[in-house]
């Protein structure tokens, strides 16, 4: 919705290094087929060069590389006086990374990444410089309605007070509230960004004892500790036999790589995991590796 609604007026820059930052680097390029776009990319395990953000752009990204395990380490990189807009698509960063709110203009997140409430729903979060632009903007594209935030020239403001176009069910917005209730009982934002930072060091201290299993983000400042995805020395059948015989035993489910990422494990560290539950893990992927060694 914020790219169809927002992109058009300024050359974009668009930084992905995963598949689903490839997606909206597919909406950019190929769907709006915008003319002045700049693409940097980079491998999984790898940032691209975030020093080439123009300021004088608009500035699209996720915050956190869910089928890479690879996050910004930081906000710095993006320009306090920056005369573009930056998007974030921060889906399993919020309530679990620290984000610099004033320098995004744009962030969505989901329910159900890091708060384990219901898929399909998030939130869509905006600056006034934002708002300005879709008061002062509109694109030549036709908008669907459901992705439209405006009228007469003005912002939606209902959109943002709970007047739907489409009603999700009131069980999933009652589902949402008890997620936000529970995040006040584990110490607010703060307390749940320092369990998931918890369960990574679990894994941290494995990898740092295992020569075999590494980490596919190759600098710690760059780990996702939400979604930390690992590299073995295996082949890429031996991992599907491990991952296959962790689900027989009970004891993982769907912990294998993002099928388009390079083979791998890909194990979730928000605080919806406890800790214990992790430490438990540990010794089973050893036990996994040499059965099929």
């Amino acid at each position: 919705m914020a790219l169809w609604s927002l992109l058009g007026p300024k050359p974009v820059d668009v930084f992905a290094w995963e598949s689903f930052g490839l997606g909206w680097v597919t909406d950019v390029v190929k769907q709006l087929k915008l003319e002045k776009v700049h693409t940097y990319t980079a491998d999984y395990g790898q940032l691209p060069d975030l020093s080439l953000a123009n300021p004088q752009h608009d500035l699209v990204f996720t915050w956190n590389g869910t089928t890479s395990g690879v996050r910004v380490p930081d906000g710095d990189w993006i320009a306090a006086d920056r005369q573009g807009l930056a998007i974030c698509d921060a889906t399993s960063a919020v309530f679990a990374m620290e984000l610099p709110w004033e320098k995004l203009d744009v962030a969505t997140f989901s329910w159900q990444k890091v708060l384990g409430g219901e898929g399909a729903h998030g939130m869509l979060i905006l600056s006034p410089r934002a708002v300005e632009r879709l008061e002062s903007y509109t694109p030549p594209w036709p908008l669907p309605k459901i992705f439209r935030l405006t009228k007469g020239g003005k912002l939606i403001e209902g959109v943002f007070r709970g007047e739907t176009i489409n009603t999700p069910s009131m069980l999933c917005v009652a589902d949402y509230l008890d997620a936000l209730r529970w995040i006040k009982t584990q110490g607010g934002q703060a307390g749940v960004i320092a369990k998931s930072r918890e369960n990574l060091a679990v894994i941290e201290a494995f990898v740092a004892d295992n020569s075999w299993i590494s980490f596919l983000a190759q600098k710690p400042s760059q780990r996702s500790n939400t979604s930390v995805c690992l590299s073995l020395d295996l082949s890429p059948e031996q991992v599907k036999q491990m991952v296959k015989l962790l689900e027989s035993e009970h004891v993982a489910y769907d912990i294998g790589a993002y099928r388009d990422a390079p083979a791998g494990l890909r194990i979730w560290c928000g605080a919806t995991v406890e800790r214990a539950d992790l430490e438990l893990l540990m010794p089973w992927l050893d036990w996994a590796r040499r059965q099929v060694s």
